[in-house]
């Protein structure tokens, strides 16, 4: 059984737009490293988000944020989170130490990452997960050691792949 095995299940069950992003997505692209999160990027609309929240509540997961998580699925408040917190991800998470980051602002968007998705089987599940050249833009923006040498690993697998 894969980590985040029932959120896959449940969000393909309620056709939630999602992208599989950061180290799991590193990882299924055929890198790796440990990591214990959940990175998602989603289509930002309303609906999709209420649908992303109500599954995570009912897997048990809570938010870091002194907020009402339900308020993500408002576009006016994303933008002044966005504006004025500079949030970067909504965070969700369980005591047992699973965590979910739902990313809310990224130099890839949804509607961009979706058309060049790569779909991964993992057991008996299809997964999209975010191209290549799509988490090296993501990576390459952090700032962070580790995503520099997952740009760098990125690069390789892109170099090996277009070579065969």
């Amino acid at each position: 059984m894969i980590f985040y095995e029932d959120i896959f299940k449940a969000f393909q069950h309620d056709k939630v737009k999602y992208i599989l992003v950061g180290g799991l997505a590193f990882n299924l692209l055929g890198g790796f490293r440990a990591t214990e999160d959940l990175d998602i990027l989603v289509d930002m609309t309303d609906e999709n988000l209420f649908k992303v929240v109500k599954i995570l509540k009912q897997k048990k997961y809570y938010v870091k944020q002194p907020v009402d998580p339900l308020r993500i699925a408002d576009e006016e408040t994303r933008k002044d989170w966005i504006k004025n917190k500079n949030m970067l991800a909504f965070c969700f998470y369980k005591e047992t130490g699973e965590q979910v980051d739902i990313i809310i602002e990224s130099p890839v968007r949804y509607a961009d990452a979706i058309k060049k998705v790569q779909w991964v089987r993992v057991e008996k599940m299809s997964l999209p997960v975010i191209s290549i050249d799509d988490l090296i833009k993501m990576k390459s923006k952090t700032g962070r050691d580790k995503d520099k040498f997952d740009v760098n690993e990125l690069k390789k697998m892109k170099k090996v792949r277009n070579e065969k």
